[in-house]
């Protein structure tokens, strides 16, 4: 202990020194804040049979005269399949030209295509569907039932909806993180809180790259435990005493209780807070003291949360200490002892 002690800023070291208070827990608990940005949420959500650039259309016409300019007597209705639609949102009707697709819905784009025909040919009947296409879609990769690209329809206007599509996830909701790229827009959200807050349950719109993550955050537990390890967070928030169980608590024949230490480079905003310097400049060193012995030292253990990359250490008491200060001694002085009678064996006659 006295070591780590050793560290501190005030002696010879680069690292500040920092007993857990309550003031201290509000000031370093700052847990990982996950969220979309407003450019993502303010999006609207997109009408289900919208038309779009990419998109495919077939249109099937039908002409009231016997012999008309797509229709003749032996077929009524001539359907016209897989028009896409161009990069500046038309497609092409025989007999009606160029007319507009990109942001009608197929009904406006029926009206469109028969005003234009009724120019040539009398009141002609037209029926158009859509198929979504490349720029309707969505692609969706990372821990999810079946990765794939995906059109925006009706069922999966929304993200929550477009992950189901994809098969649901397949890590534990406690631990998914769920990213959006849209354009230069990159944001990530905890998958429950889709749930926990609808807002967040953002609309989709054409080229989105969802992937679906487990939390990879992690930290390491050393010293005096039951076991020592590097353990990934399985949960949004650790605290102390929960990071302690997880390696099976202090090891009661070696731990010294007052001795609990966190190891952390904090952002210089966090670390103006803890120390009340406001001052400093760029990340600093900081080692949390927890004494576990003190009134309420249990409970301060309890609030304070562990952070990605975090090191718990565990000090020996000081009686183990020198316990194996002695045993080593005691070891060194037996040896010396055999020597010293094997030597007298050899040279006494």
């Amino acid at each position: 202990m006295n070591e780590i002690f050793a560290g501190s800023v005030l002696r010879e070291g680069n690292a500040y020194i920092v007993a857990v208070g309550d003031r201290v827990n509000r000031a370093a608990n700052v847990p990982l804040s996950l969220g979309f940005s407003d450019a993502l949420r303010s999006a609207r959500v997109l009408a289900g049979d919208t038309i779009r650039t990419g998109d495919t259309v077939s249109v099937t016409v039908f002409e009231n005269v016997p012999e008309g300019l797509l229709t003749s007597a032996d077929t009524p209705g001539a359907r016209l399949t897989e028009l896409q639609v161009d990069d500046q949102g038309y497609i092409y009707v025989p007999f009606a030209g160029r007319v507009r697709a990109s942001g009608q819905s197929p009904e406006a784009l029926r009206s469109a295509i028969a005003r234009q025909l009724d120019q040539q040919t009398p009141d002609p009947q037209v029926y158009v569907s859509r198929t979504a296409g490349d720029g309707a879609t969505v692609s969706v990769i990372g821990r999810v039932g079946a990765q794939g690209v995906y059109p925006i329809a009706r069922p999966n206007l929304r993200l929550t909806a477009m992950i189901a599509s994809a098969g649901g996830i397949s890590v534990p909701s406690e631990t998914a993180v769920v990213t959006v790229a849209r354009g230069g827009i990159t944001d990530r959200v905890w998958l429950n809180d889709l749930f926990a807050h609808p807002e967040l349950d953002i609309a989709m719109r054409g080229g989105d790259r969802i992937s679906v993550d487990a939390d990879n955050r992690r930290f390491t537990v050393l010293g005096a435990t039951g076991s020592q390890a590097l353990i990934t967070f399985d949960q949004p928030t650790i605290t102390a005493i929960e990071a302690l169980a997880q390696v099976g608590g202090l090891d009661a024949t070696r731990a010294d209780p007052t001795g609990v230490f966190v190891f952390r480079d904090e952002p210089a905003e966090i670390a103006r807070n803890v120390l009340g310097q406001q001052g400093l400049v760029g990340d600093q060193r900081i080692t949390y003291v927890l004494d576990l012995t003190a009134p309420n030292g249990m409970f301060l253990a309890r609030d304070f949360e562990i952070r990605d990359g975090d090191t718990l250490y565990v000090t020996e008491a000081s009686a183990v200490t020198w316990n194996r200060q002695i045993a080593a001694l005691s070891g060194s002085l037996s040896l010396t002892g055999s020597a010293v009678r094997a030597y007298n064996d050899v040279t006494t006659p």
